[in-house]
């Protein structure tokens, strides 16, 4: 499960909305109790992919991802997930989103139709990587 704040939602969905037709991109930054990862802070992180691109992929270089992890050591936190947009796509993982995963981590993806946010979905890989399930998203 995931502990997500409705601020913080709202935020992850003005950033896919902001980003269209391009996917946005983000860090989750927050603290494991028990089997709920408690968001404290959501990190936007500008899309690196390749302009022509950027519409159906997205990049997070390993110097944002330092940064990520520093932002949230200084805060008493852990990177525990990362969040993205599928412009004009369903808000479930993509075959390439499961070959670029880890499992522990969770993944929001929030839907952005024709430039307004819609669904928004929390998903965790298995530790096999084969497949990812669905998380309960707690606000």
């Amino acid at each position: 499960m995931i502990a997500i704040d409705a601020q913080q939602l709202s935020a992850i969905r003005g950033e896919g909305e902001a980003a269209y037709p391009h996917e946005c991109c983000g860090a989750l930054l927050g603290k494991i109790d028990g089997d709920t990862k408690r968001i404290a802070a959501i990190l936007p992180i500008a899309n690196a992919r390749e302009e022509e691109e950027r519409y159906h992929r997205f990049t997070i270089t390993p110097e944002d991802m330092m940064r990520a992890e520093l932002e949230a050591r200084k805060m008493k936190l852990d990177v525990v997930g990362f969040y993205h947009s599928h412009p004009d796509h369903p808000a479930t993982p993509s075959e390439y989103d499961r070959e670029h995963a880890l499992p522990f981590y969770s993944y929001v993806i929030v839907a952005v139709e024709k430039g307004r946010s819609a669904r928004l979905t929390s998903w965790e890989l298995t530790e096999n990587r084969d497949k990812f399930k669905e998380e309960t998203i707690w606000q």
